[in-house]
């Protein structure tokens, strides 16, 4: 390279480690962004109500659609102050159909602003089907809350899930 501009070619490798380095540093960076990855716990899906388990009719779907939350947060991390307590996979009637039900218990003594529930739901052959979530504001110390996942798969589809709980101190 011969007549080449030395200070050009440092430049241009300058420019590339620093390019590299930033996309390394987004790579190993958190999914959620706030230093955390989530822990998910699983979830299984048995006895259901087969008379229960029917399909939801149009207008029951439409409901349910716009009822079923599948936007998470980009603000919460996992906190130790929360925990859940129980879940689990429930077939309701109407528009509600497919749902995870549970109790998420704040421990700490700080009221919690935001707190998400997300679940992950599979079929038989572990394919993930879809992600939904719940969420509450304002969950005080050592308060619980009962959530109520709406799913918007066919009960019959889901083989199992897993979930989690997320939050944002105050």
């Amino acid at each position: 390279m011969t007549g080449s501009d030395p200070t050009s070619r440092r430049r241009v490798l300058t420019t590339l480690g620093t390019g590299i380095a930033a996309a390394a540093a987004g790579c190993l960076g958190s999914q959620d962004g706030l230093g955390g990855q989530p822990t998910y716990e699983d979830g299984t899906v048995s006895g259901i109500n087969e008379s229960n388990a029917s399909n939801r009719s149009a207008s029951e779907m439409t409901t349910a659609s716009s009822l079923a939350q599948q936007e998470p947060s980009s603000s919460v991390t996992p906190l130790d102050p929360i925990s859940l307590r129980s879940h689990e996979f429930v077939v309701e009637s109407g528009y509600l159909g497919s749902t995870i039900q549970g109790t998420v218990e704040n421990t700490g003594s700080d009221r919690i602003q935001t707190v998400e529930v997300r679940t992950r739901v599979y079929d038989d052959a572990g394919n993930m089907l879809g992600r939904y979530l719940a969420s509450t504001g304002d969950l005080n110390g050592g308060s619980t809350w009962e959530f109520q996942v709406i799913v918007l798969e066919a009960p019959s589809d889901v083989a199992s899930y897993d979930i989690t709980v997320l939050g944002t101190p105050s």
